[in-house]
Formats: structure tokens, C-alpha cells, sequence
């Protein structure tokens, strides 16, 4: 159980990436806002409470890249007035992670279903190396759909990949509407076990609950899944569970009511 005190520091962390994401999106008029706010609180999470300097850490949902980018800055591993250039021709904060734009991007991503593939190469390294770095993977649930992912997730078992700890940022909405109108994924604990993982389901809101899963998933012997119920949009009232809010900017009225809402 988190003190009330690391409690409230990670509340107001999240919420301070949510305006980063905000301005990000707003600024370039052009992002996906939706499951980059969706996943914010996950991402506080690791690099304010779980993440070492040799941890690894992979969106695999590049989208969401605005949701990354507020992070680092917010860890002060970038200056936050370069969240301004998001999206900008030559900045290095492109719509997707790039790893040869910058260097605090461990794996560049975008491309969706790859990202557990990736970990799968780290995370086997990492253990025949005899150390115990983590991969952290943030995958979204409507990049399940992608076979490759399942091919992987056969491979993190086959291999003991204790080591990855994937997020599935369930908030069950993609670009053409609801998962279950697009591609139906369910029962996703059960399809994970059946693969050999260890898998938890949590409110991904929820830091004691997400903390918590971490801690666990460090002591399993298995790759671990942890899905994590949210909301698209979250923190953003008219954004919240809302499809057109996936990948769409908000003009400035939306904007300035979207920012007072998270102050």
C-alpha cells in the first residue's frame, strides 16, 4: 500500500502529463489523444515508482507517443520546452517514438504488433546475461488484434521471460469504434494464461493496483500480463469513452476547458 503521500505525488504527476499530452496535441494539431491519456497513469507508474536506470521501457502503442514524451519530461530526462516541437518536421519528438531521434527512447515503435517481439530479444538477452532487468511493455488492446503478438506471447513463455512485464492498456476502444465491433479479443485473461503467462487484471487508474501488480509480477516465474482497465480519454470529461477523441486535436474552446478541467 502507498503512503498518502506517494499517493498524491503520483496523482498530480499524472495529472501534469495529461496537460503535457494536451499541449503536445493541441500545439501541433495533429495526435491521438485519447489512449495517450488513457495509459498516463501506467507510465507515472513506472518511471516515478518502478523503472531503474537499466530497465526497459517500449510503447509498443507509438500512437501514444504524446503520453511518452510527457513522461520523460516530467522525469526531467527532457526539457519540457521541447513538447512544443511535438510533430514538428525535425523535431525529435515525432508521432511515433523514434530511438535515433532520441536517445531516451529505448525501442522505436509505431508500427503496431512488434513491440512484444522486441521485448522477447531484450529480455532473452538480459537473462543470458544472468541479470535481472526488467522490459516493461505497453501494448494497446486493439493491437492485440495482430497475430504477431500472439506469436511472441507464445515465444516470453517458451523461453521463461519472467523478466517482461507487459501492460495491456484495456480501455477497449480503437480507431474504427469499440473493440468488440472490431475484433472481439475476449476473454483476454484466459487467451494470456492459455500461453503460459501470469496475468492479473486491474483498474489501470488505480496506483495501489498498479504498484501492486508490479511487485507481483516481479516474483513470478513466468512472463507477466497485466491488464489494466481504462478509459479512453481519461481526466478529460467530453474526451472520456469517446471513439472520435482517438486521434483528433482540440481546437482552442476544447483545449482551454480540457486544461481546466485538470488544474
Amino acid at each position: 500500500m502507498l503512503s498518502s503521500d506517494k499517493e498524491e505525488f503520483l496523482k498530480k504527476t499524472a495529472k501534469d502529463i495529461r496537460k503535457d499530452i494536451l499541449f503536445q496535441i493541441y500545439n501541433a494539431q495533429s495526435g491521438h489523444p485519447g489512449g495517450a491519456l488513457s495509459c498516463a497513469d501506467i507510465l507515472t507508474a513506472i518511471y516515478f515508482e518502478e523503472k531503474t536506470n537499466d530497465d526497459k521501457v517500449i510503447l509498443s502503442k507509438g500512437h501514444a507517443s504524446a503520453a511518452l514524451y510527457a513522461a520523460l519530461a516530467e522525469h526531467s530526462e527532457i526539457n519540457k520546452d521541447e513538447l512544443k516541437t511535438f510533430r514538428k518536421y525535425g523535431s525529435r519528438l515525432q508521432g511515433h517514438p523514434s530511438s535515433h531521434a532520441l536517445e531516451k527512447i529505448d525501442v522505436s515503435s509505431g508500427s503496431l504488433g512488434q513491440g512484444l517481439s522486441i521485448a522477447n530479444g531484450i529480455a532473452l538477452s538480459n537473462k543470458l546475461n544472468k541479470n535481472d532487468n526488467k522490459t516493461y511493455v505497453i501494448l494497446g488492446d486493439g493491437e492485440i488484434a495482430e497475430g504477431q503478438v500472439w506469436e511472441a506471447a507464445m515465444t516470453s513463455s517458451h523461453y521463461k521471460l519472467k523478466n517482461i512485464i507487459a501492460f495491456l492498456d484495456y480501455n477497449k476502444m480503437q480507431i474504427d469504434g469499440t473493440n468488440d465491433e472490431v475484433m472481439k479479443s475476449r476473454p483476454l485473461d484466459k487467451k494470456f494464461k492459455a500461453f503460459g503467462w501470469n496475468v492479473q487484471e486491474i483498474d489501470g487508474h488505480d496506483f495501489n493496483q498498479i504498484i501492486d501488480a508490479i511487485e507481483n509480477a516481479k516474483n513470478s516465474k513466468k512472463p507477466n500480463m497485466i491488464i489494466a482497465n481504462t478509459v479512453k480519454g481519461k481526466g478529460v470529461s467530453f474526451m472520456e469513452n469517446q471513439v472520435g477523441w482517438h486521434g483528433k486535436a482540440p481546437n482552442e474552446e476544447q483545449y482551454n476547458l480540457a486544461m481546466k478541467e485538470l488544474s
